[in-house]
């Protein structure tokens, strides 16, 4: 076989892999014995992660289609119940990102625990690696406009509202609205008393 043609259709199965009807039966039954629901197409070792324990999924969460998710090896990505990724979302993941119950992520949010390389100029960028400022923690009943991004070594505490478009740098309280880049309290959320 030539060798050009054989490395990309190696290529075409790594990238291409989610899409295989026996791997998507996989992942299926990963999510079913969860009561978690995926939406194909989905994107990165999401597969993988789940067989060897990398990948936490709660109940009753849902994965929208053209959901990314990149876990590094001995990392842990974990998702609580009930949240939700919409369209095109993407976690990546060198160490440890967790996302609490009850969270909802907007079209094209990015989460990560890291950041590509970039200072070294005897390297293209893309192979610099990562650098990390620490895990990423976002915590439960948050709510995350279209675009958002929550950058490495970032606490978001339980029941925020992050605006459109929004990149989170640092710690945010609990129960605040925030926006903006860098991501800064806007103000408390006002919660109504129960009945």
């Amino acid at each position: 076989m030539n060798p050009r043609l054989k490395l990309y259709l190696q290529k075409w199965r790594w990238y291409e892999r989610n899409g295989l009807p026996w791997r998507r039966a996989r992942i299926h039954l990963h999510m079913a014995r969860r009561e978690a629901f995926i939406r194909f197409p989905v994107q990165g070792n999401v597969l993988e992660a789940l067989d060897e324990g990398s990948l936490e999924i709660g109940k009753g969460t849902l994965l929208e289609p053209g959901c990314w998710m990149t876990i590094g090896d001995g990392a842990r990505l974990s998702i609580g119940a009930g949240t939700f990724l919409n369209m095109g979302c993407m976690v990546a993941v060198q160490d440890r990102v967790t996302i609490g119950d009850n969270t909802m992520f907007a079209n094209h949010c990015f989460v990560s625990d890291a950041s590509h390389r970039f200072d070294d100029p005897g390297k293209p960028v893309t192979w610099q690696g990562f650098t990390s400022k620490g895990p990423t923690h976002i915590g439960s009943n948050c709510w995350f406009g279209v675009g958002c991004v929550v950058t490495s070594g970032v606490t978001v505490g339980d029941r925020c509202v992050i605006g459109a478009n929004s990149v989170v740098t640092r710690d945010l309280p609990s129960g605040v609205i925030a926006g903006g880049a860098p991501a800064k309290v806007i103000k408390e959320i006002e919660f109504s008393s129960s009945p």
